[in-house]
């Protein structure tokens, strides 16, 4: 009969027990015991919880409580807990965060030193009981059965216990102090990592380029290790500053697409310290590892401005180049204004704008992205979309001379060639820097700001029009 036939290492296990109290004077506060809970979101990777439950003290002086079904991601400095029921009734002495949490690695590594049982089986099906101490567990299990050191033994592993420092999920244990026995309903306040929101906008542009509805979505994603069912879910948008110490524990993180429908405004907007806050105007689920979105608001008609954008670099008058650039790619930029008179007129937190625009069929196709910071009201969003495929353009210096040893003068011309079957209007926006002045230019040149150029150029279908200037600059 064979006994080396290997098989999957399986754990049996025992009761749970705690290090810091003693089982029977522990009482549990479980998920199944909240009354309430709201879910504060921020998108800096962070989540305020506010939950209340029921709490029975059976009797006055020192009590224990576990506090379960808490995230793994909480931050234990940040609890906050009070009695709404009797607030000077009761107080924490002392919090424990346990977090060791049950795995077969922990458990054998917990048993280090000690002596195990290794059920083996046989080709035949028969099972015997050998006793082993378990030497370590770094790099594998080593084994002392008899007189022998056995490496990775291939057998089922089954232990009396668990010890009583391991847990099965992340739990917080409270010492109280009850000044007399009765029920409470208590309120629990901690901030989780790992919980974070974004904003997310679909913008669909007419046939003319000249109009766009837009449709705003929030995702939230939720990776801090706890389920909040039923909870009342509250957004906020803006830059929160934050001092991170060192983390307790990191969680997974990780992003999932979804496909949705646009719907009905959900979330009712108000400004919030210097802040806006969004509250969904009912309750919702929000899973541990699920991605949602919800939809945040609808608007259309929106006035678009389409501009073609060529931009150019200061290092272009600081020395002698000749040629600079072919075939330059132009930028596709849609400006809006996020005004009242436009259609939008809302703060507009930070997110991906995905703009799409129908075919000849009627369908839509994706036509670009950009992100855009928090937008105030009455703000000017800028999407570079893209570049033209049809609008290219050639840039040379064709004259340089050098003044002095901080001063020249130097010519350029830039080629733009539009092969499209209508016609454009390029931008070309030309960062000078130092002290500049416009010698000569075939096209006018408005200063934009101290350090740039700004020329409009138009160029008729499938024609090619040349800008030609000369600028002296002083540094």
């Amino acid at each position: 009969m064979s006994w080396s036939r290997p098989i999957v290492v399986t754990l049996l296990l025992g009761p749970i027990g705690c290090a810091a109290v003693g089982a029977a004077d522990l009482a549990d506060s479980t998920a199944a015991e909240r009354r309430s809970v709201s879910v504060t979101v921020y998108n800096v990777n962070l989540a305020l919880v506010r939950e209340t439950r029921t709490l029975v003290v059976d009797r006055a002086g020192t009590r224990a409580l576990r506090f379960m079904d808490v995230p793994s991601s909480i931050d234990p400095r940040t609890v906050h807990l009070a009695s709404l029921t009797a607030p000077g009734d009761l107080a924490v002495l002392e919090q424990n965060y346990e977090y060791d949490l049950i795995s077969p690695q922990k458990l054998l590594e917990k048993y280090v030193g000690r002596e195990v049982e290794i059920v083996e089986q046989a080709e035949d099906l028969s099972t015997r009981t050998v006793r082993a101490e378990l030497l370590s567990v770094n790099g594998g299990a080593v084994y002392r059965v008899d007189d022998r050191i056995v490496l990775g033994h291939p057998g089922r592993v089954t232990l009396p216990s668990i010890p009583p420092d391991l847990v099965a999920r992340p739990t917080l244990v409270w010492t109280l102090d009850a000044r007399k026995a009765g029920k409470h309903e208590i309120e629990a306040s901690y901030l989780t990592d790992n919980m974070n929101w974004s904003a997310d906008y679909v913008a669909v542009v007419d046939a003319d380029d000249r109009e766009a509805g837009l449709t705003g979505w929030v995702t939230i994603d939720n990776r801090s290790g706890a389920t909040f069912e039923n909870a009342t879910l509250k957004l906020v948008a803006g830059d929160v500053r934050r001092v991170r110490p060192m983390p307790v524990m990191e969680a997974m993180q990780g992003r999932h697409d979804m496909a949705v429908k646009a719907a009905a405004p959900q979330f009712a907007e108000e400004s919030f310290f210097e802040y806006h806050l969004y509250t969904l105007d009912r309750p919702t689920t929000v899973k541990d590892n699920q991605t949602k979105q919800l939809s945040l608001f609808q608007a259309s008609g929106i006035p678009v401005r389409k501009k073609l954008l060529l931009v150019g670099q200061p290092w272009f008058y600081r020395g002698q180049y000749g040629t600079i650039a072919q075939d330059e790619k132009v930028a596709v930029v849609l400006e809006l204004v996020n005004s009242a008179k436009d259609g939008l007129g809302i703060p507009l937190p930070k997110g991906i704008v995905r703009v799409y625009k129908k075919d000849r069929s009627g369908a839509q196709q994706f036509v670009g992205e950009d992100s855009i910071d928090h937008t105030p009201k009455d703000e000017t969003v800028r999407l570079k979309v893209g570049d033209a495929f049809d609008v290219v353009a050639d840039r040379k210096q064709t004259d340089y001379r050098a003044i002095s040893p901080r001063e020249s003068e130097s010519a350029y011309e830039v080629s733009i060639r539009n092969r499209k079957d209508e016609p454009v209007t390029v931008t070309v926006r030309e960062p000078v820097g130092g002290d500049w002045r416009i010698v000569t230019s075939s096209l006018p040149g408005k200063k934009l700001d101290a350090a740039t150029i700004e020329f409009e150029v138009p160029v008729s279908a499938g024609q090619e029009v040349s800008l030609i200037y000369r600028v002296r600059v002083r540094w």
